[in-house]
């Protein structure tokens, strides 16, 4: 089992402490401790606006972000968990994740999903058509970006999407491109395009729900002659370590006094919702209950750990202990 960790970035509120000319510094610091600490890749969301209520605090952008560290950084891949599809001309996006790829020096990871967060479609101006005709035009923009990886032009005449002879130079420096991670455990559609596309599927919210998505995930591949195997299996863990329970339970308190007046019935930002699906505790029981998830076929965990500016202590422990346990 493998693992990526994000960095502050704003979304979760967690530069909200930080004076705004020590904010990149932070979000700099956070990816260099994960490079020095085990994991094998640092990643960022997507999102414009704070959760759980949108609140007047810096978010960075992901592909700003994933720049900037691709030149702060040396061996860590670069990820996104994930992007929001329709927030980008897929075209564009095929040249943007190139640049960042060889700036990187071949590190970067396509993480998309169809998007989901309606507050932010309006804020910005984007449309929001129904979930499957934005699941139809993430089964399209995959399929530009990934010619436009690999081919001298594209040209793509779509039901969503129109390409004519787009040339995209620089190419990614990675053979036969970066890896495409594709989010979303919709049954009938986005599956079905993780079986066509994907390096790497990202969903379950809990054990129960990750193992249904992995079989209908395996139907799909059945059905179209793919081998379930070729596609990695990977979970977003949030997670709250400290050296003992107690202590992992008191930052589970502070993240509730931070998060509390922020009180919303925002789909599974809702708290209790979030408690249940929590890691909280000490590096023994992080990896008793990670240890579960990979025998269930999980391959990759992307943890968060809500931590900003200085306070990377779990991170660090999470690397130091956790990650050796589990990395075969």
């Amino acid at each position: 089992m493998r693992f990526g960790a994000f960095v502050p970035q704003g979304w979760v509120l967690d530069l909200q402490d930080v004076a705004i000319d020590a904010q990149w510094p932070a979000i700099v610091a956070a990816a260099q401790r994960a490079e020095a600490s085990n994991f094998d890749s640092v990643w960022v969301y997507d999102h414009f606006h704070t959760v759980p209520v949108p609140l007047q605090q810096s978010v960075f952008e992901a592909y700003t972000v994933l720049a900037g560290l691709a030149a702060s950084t040396s061996t860590v891949r670069l990820g996104q968990m994930c992007t929001a599809n329709s927030y980008r001309n897929p075209a564009y996006l095929a040249k943007v994740s190139s640049n960042i790829d060889v700036i990187s020096g071949g590190r970067f990871i396509l993480g998309i999903g169809a998007g989901w967060y309606d507050h932010e479609y309006l804020a910005y101006g984007y449309p929001f058509p129904k979930a499957s005709e934005r699941i139809g035009q993430l089964g399209e923009a995959v399929r530009i970006i990934k010619t436009m990886w690999t081919e001298d032009e594209t040209t793509f005449e779509g039901k969503h999407y129109r390409v004519d002879g787009a040339i995209n130079r620089p190419r990614p420096i990675q053979n036969p491109h970066p890896e495409v991670w594709v989010a979303g455990g919709g049954e009938k559609l986005t599956l079905r395009i993780v079986a066509e596309e994907a390096d790497y599927a990202n969903f379950g919210d809990g054990m129960d729900v990750f193992l249904h998505k992995k079989a209908v995930l395996a139907r799909h591949c059945e059905a179209i002659g793919r081998n379930p195997a070729e596609i990695g299996l990977s979970t977003v863990f949030d997670c709250l370590i400290a050296p003992t329970d107690r202590e992992a339970e008191g930052k589970l308190e502070w993240l509730f006094e931070r998060w509390a007046h922020h009180d919303t019935p925002l789909g599974n930002f809702a708290w209790d919702e979030f408690t249940r699906r929590i890691l909280v505790g000490s590096p023994d029981t992080v990896t008793e209950q990670l240890a579960e998830w990979k025998a269930a076929g999980c391959d990759y965990g992307i943890m968060q750990f809500f931590e900003t500016g200085e306070s990377l202590s779990g991170l660090d422990l999470f690397g130091r202990v956790v990650i050796p346990r589990l990395t075969d």
